[in-house]
């Protein structure tokens, strides 16, 4: 019998997976253990590989489809063999939904009539240019997975003329039932040319008016991903979990400045550029062993002190925000926790990360300093009990010694949860990282 292949759940919070690639098509010879497909969470990107030997008979979804776990994503066994669970063969649809009573081929379309109200297989892609365009979804014929209308479906379907609109002109033309055969001239048509050529008798002036100034006004739609869903999750859960007080803090960068300007050409990976992220990383690892009580979580009743500080880094990519985290950077030189960084900045934005990358972080750092910002409140990463927001770092007036001096001076935020750490550890917290920030040289003591 067929194998069916299933959306793996790859993490205990994973609830469903993008198909980002295909390395297999159906037909195709795919062996134990050799790559089959590459998918998405909210958080990595992974190679499944195939725990069957055999022949592709079917792919259940196409790349960029999201698949909850334990979902089918594809059927492998022998070339003709019937498909466990389904009594049909590789070269049946196995999706009963869709019924196609009759098929009319003509030299400019594909029409396929259904049944009334019967479902129509496209992806989310495809519905959207379709519902721009103005196409009747029935009228296409699918070159996808089991007849599955995909993006290249609806790009290369002609109405005859292949009558190109704009995503408005192809609006008001379906709800007026518009000829845009008849208007195509070769150039594009849009939203005035559908206007101008509607009669008084096909609709009021008025109706004209209000489609007129509808029409300028097409709202569109747009799908979560899996991990802005997420993030969108964890961060709800963190603002109605911790009751929490953000604390600010005007350091002088001075020290730190010279700090790096002195020790990172000595960095033992030369290509590694010593950031004032790093520098903080150390000095938050120090001071949290020295306040343990912050460097833990708290489980119901129960406060649980972590043995190391694992320091996670706010990542932001354009699909959302990773939070790896540098493992033990309390007993780690500022050289490690550099090379170690670095290697989870390029892992997150190459979608390589791995589980260990983002679990078992205690606290966290994110910096909004390169966009400007001075300062910010940012949200804790649960189930951690703090998080420090650096912003920008701005020459500023100061008075030193009685005298006004111009420092730069760059704002911390520290964002705690109020139900552990109280007004008075957190100003501690400050306070003691202010100390060694400012005089960076302690951590040599």
């Amino acid at each position: 019998m067929a194998n069916i292949v299933v959306m793996p759940k790859l993490g205990l919070t994973m609830t469903e997976g993008v198909i980002a690639k295909w390395y297999k098509n159906v037909g195709d010879r795919v062996e134990k253990g050799e790559t089959l497909f590459e998918v998405t969470t909210d958080k990595l990107t992974n190679e499944i590989e195939s725990e069957y030997s055999g022949v592709v008979l079917k792919l259940c979804a196409e790349e960029g489809d999201s698949i909850s776990c334990t979902d089918p994503v594809a059927y492998i066994g022998e070339a003709g063999e019937q498909i466990k669970g389904t009594g049909i063969t590789a070269d049946e649809d196995i999706n009963d939904e869709e019924k196609i009573i009759e098929v009319e081929k003509s030299e400019t379309a594909v029409k396929t009539k259904r049944e009334k109200g019967s479902y129509v297989l496209a992806s989310p892609l495809a519905k959207k240019m379709a519902r721009e365009k103005g196409y009747d979804l029935g009228h296409i014929e699918g070159t996808g997975p089991n007849g599955r209308i995909v993006a290249k479906d609806v790009e290369s379907y002609t109405t005859g003329k292949n009558v190109k609109l704009s995503p408005t002109a192809a609006k008001i033309a379906k709800e007026f039932d518009v000829d845009v055969e008849a208007l195509y001239q070769g150039e594009r048509l849009m939203k005035s040319d559908i206007l101008d050529s509607m009669k008084p008798t096909e609709t009021s002036k008025s109706e004209i008016e209000i489609l007129n100034v509808d029409a300028a006004q097409v709202e569109e739609t747009m799908k979560l991903t899996p991990m802005r869903k997420t993030i969108a999750s964890r961060m709800s859960e963190s603002w109605s979990t911790s009751p929490r007080v953000t604390y600010n803090k005007a350091i002088d960068t001075s020290a730190m400045k010279e700090l790096r300007s002195k020790i990172g050409p000595t960095l033992k990976d030369s290509s590694i550029k010593l950031t004032f992220n790093h520098i903080l990383m150390k000095v938050c690892a120090k001071v949290l062993m020295e306040m343990p009580t912050i460097n833990a979580s708290l489980s119901g009743d129960t406060l649980i002190l972590h043995p190391h500080a694992n320091i996670g880094l706010a990542v932001g990519l354009d699909s959302g925000l990773l939070v790896p985290n540098v493992k033990n950077c309390d007993i780690k030189s500022l050289s490690q926790i550099a090379v170690e960084t670095e290697r989870c900045i390029a892992a997150a934005r190459d979608g390589k990360l791995t589980m260990d990358d983002l679990v078992g972080g205690t606290f966290t750092i994110t910096n909004l300093g390169a966009y400007g910002v001075s300062t910010f409140s940012p949200i804790i990463n649960q189930p951690e009990l703090a998080i420090l927001g650096v912003g920008a770092i701005a020459d500023t007036p100061v008075v030193v010694n009685g005298e006004i001096v111009i420092r730069p001076m760059m704002n911390l935020s520290l964002t705690a949860d109020h139900r552990i750490i109280d007004g008075l550890l957190a100003a501690k917290f400050l306070k003691r990282i202010t100390e060694y920030l400012e005089n960076p040289y302690m951590l040599l003591v």
